[in-house]
């Protein structure tokens, strides 16, 4: 298990706003995991609570913890185990790209929760202390990358922070809280991330091509090309194709269009897509150097 042991913080600045891609928010029902004391005081009698798990509107969890109907299977099996979302599973759920195929469920308990066993329990407990706030409520953006960032490591921290970035899910505050409840590492990876990253597949080509030092720009327009997701140097176009955005023969002849253009203004273009920037980088990194290394990168 993950079982984190972080310093406890005022941390209101960090306002709160499937897999390998960014995502639309799983659910967005206000009050998706409630208690049986809540629906009383709103006005529900204990009848009217049994005929909505009858009914289906109302899923029983645990003793007197229950789920609209409308909430999803992640933030139902968080509240069943005795928290809410956590860590990569929250951040799928706000939205946020993150990396591969996760089928855990990672559960924030705060500082002094209480788990509940349950079936087919796989999940990650996360104890990070933090503010009393709703107990089934998702954690902030800052501190869901906190928890990536103590859990998964930087590079898929990094990978998600630009993907908040560029959604303008956190905020300077939120980011000022960031660098002061992280390490030397985070810090230098939130100076190194940028806001104009278009997919998670960017950002991680970018942090993992960051150590050779290259002449390195992102989002270059060219002419009779278009914008360009990198380009090394003078003329060498790095381009990388997302699972959802490159698929079928429209879009791929439109790839081969603009490459055959950047090619006849000189440019070479090496496409990747996600099985190989993600699976196989080794070969990735290779042909990108080997390119380097004979100077295609350069005029004359």
């Amino acid at each position: 298990m993950c079982a984190l042991t972080l310093v406890h913080m005022r941390d209101r600045p960090d306002l709160r706003v499937v897999a390998g891609r960014h995502a639309e928010r799983m659910c967005t029902c206000t009050d998706a995991v409630t208690t049986h004391t809540r629906l009383l005081d709103v006005g529900l009698s204990r009848r009217g609570i049994s005929a909505a798990v009858r009914d289906g509107s109302l899923l029983r969890l645990r003793r007197g913890v229950y789920a609209r109907d409308a909430a999803c299977s992640p933030v139902r099996t968080a509240a069943t185990h005795g928290g809410t979302l956590a860590c990569v599973t929250a951040a799928r759920h706000e939205g946020l790209w993150t990396l591969g195929d996760e089928w855990e469920i990672h559960v924030w308990l705060g500082g002094h929760g209480h788990a509940y066993a349950h079936d087919g329990c796989s999940c990650v407990e996360h104890w990070d202390d933090g503010p009393a706030t709703d107990a089934f409520g998702v954690p902030s953006v800052p501190r869901i990358l906190r928890q990536m960032l103590a859990c998964r490591g930087v590079e898929e921290f990094f990978v998600a922070l630009e993907s908040a970035l560029r959604q303008r899910l956190i905020t300077d505050a939120g980011l000022v809280w960031l660098r002061s409840m992280t390490n030397d590492t985070a810090r230098d990876a939130i100076d190194f991330a940028r806001r104009d990253a278009d997919s998670g597949l960017e950002s991680l080509l970018r942090w993992r091509l960051r150590r050779h030092r290259l002449p390195f720009r992102a989002q270059v327009a060219i002419v009779s090309v278009g914008t360009v997701d990198f380009l090394i140097g003078d003329r060498l176009i790095l381009e990388a194709d997302g699972r959802t955005n490159h698929h079928g023969d429209a879009t791929r002849h439109k790839d081969l269009v603009r490459d055959a253009n950047a090619a006849a203004w000189g440019y070479v273009t090496l496409r990747f897509d996600y099985a190989l920037i993600v699976h196989d980088w080794d070969t990735v990194e290779q042909a990108i150097l080997a390119h380097v290394d004979r100077g295609r990168h350069l005029i004359g």
